[in-house]
């Protein structure tokens, strides 16, 4: 996969220094990787969750919520946001992107 853009999971590197290495991971894994669709990346990421058109990973024990568009047909994922669990919950990124 083609993750667009890393600045976003250096920023979040940054912010949250003790969920670096948890960010790493997920980076390296998407790198790596290639799916077709949903219920591939489900195999490997378990925890993945899709919310209207965007996926939400948990990262490092679910201290960070990473919210991204997937275009599984060209092989790209959009990070649209890395927020802790507790700024996901307030779900002004839901309001940002239309779901509520």
């Amino acid at each position: 996969m083609h993750v667009i853009t890393q600045k976003r999971i250096n920023d979040a590197k940054s912010a949250h220094p003790e969920s670096a290495t948890a960010l790493d991971h997920w980076y390296r894994t998407m790198l790596s990787s290639s799916f077709r669709d949903f219920s591939e990346l489900r195999l490997t990421f378990g925890s993945v969750d899709k919310v209207g058109k965007l996926f939400v990973f948990d990262i490092g024990g679910n201290k960070l919520r990473l919210i991204a568009a997937i275009h599984f047909n060209t092989g790209k994922i959009f990070i649209r946001y890395i927020l802790t669990h507790v700024d996901y919950d307030r779900n002004n990124w839901k309001r940002q992107e239309g779901l509520q």
